[in-house]
């Protein structure tokens, strides 16, 4: 009677593990449409209301400052960058972990560079800066789950850069906003 207990609770615990997905991949499908940049990410679940993740920016952008190939008004961003971010998650419905209202703390580091016409003496010159930093910062969204599988994700990001030419050239502060869609598993 006691192994048919113990295999019944060895295979509770395994069933349950699986219903509670540990992983989600995202795609923030707004900077994609709007910056034509790809911003892919990983979520782990480490409890119900808690994650850990990484995000990956191909063709990252300062905020929302455009981009033109005109001669003369040149301004191109050669940028990529990799952040990692721990998420804290307040509420949502029964049933469903990690879900609701989000607070998210991260590190990013960008590297890579800008360049644009400057005029210098009347003439227009290609000017270099240099996008290397870190970048420090915290979210705010909400996440929509849907059977723990489906998720939509409004945010909204600000964050403060270190490297003195990127606040010589933009600011410090930066924003980033964006609807992450993604699948658990």
């Amino acid at each position: 009677m006691k192994k048919i207990a113990v295999i019944a609770c060895v295979l509770g615990s395994v069933f349950s593990s699986q219903a509670q997905k540990l992983n989600e991949v995202k795609w923030n499908v707004l900077n994609t449409i709007v910056n034509t940049s790809v911003e892919l990410g990983y979520e782990h679940f480490i409890d119900t209301d808690q994650s850990v993740g990484v995000d990956l920016f191909i063709n990252d952008r300062f905020s929302y400052f455009g981009q033109n190939k005109k001669e003369g008004k040149y301004k191109q961003f050669n940028t990529n960058s990799v952040a990692v971010n721990y998420n804290f998650y307040f509420g949502g419905k029964d049933g469903e972990h990690a879900s609701g209202i989000y607070a998210s703390p991260f590190l990013k580091y960008r590297f890579g560079n800008y360049k644009h016409d400057e005029k210098i003496g009347g003439i227009n010159q290609r000017v270099e800066t240099d996008m290397n930093s870190f970048i420090l910062g915290v979210g705010v969204g909400y996440k929509l789950v849907k059977n723990d599988s489906f998720t939509v994700s409004p945010f909204i990001n600000i964050a403060r850069d270190f490297s003195k030419e990127v606040v010589d050239e933009f600011s410090g502060v930066e924003i980033n906003a964006g609807i992450n869609i993604g699948y658990r598993f």
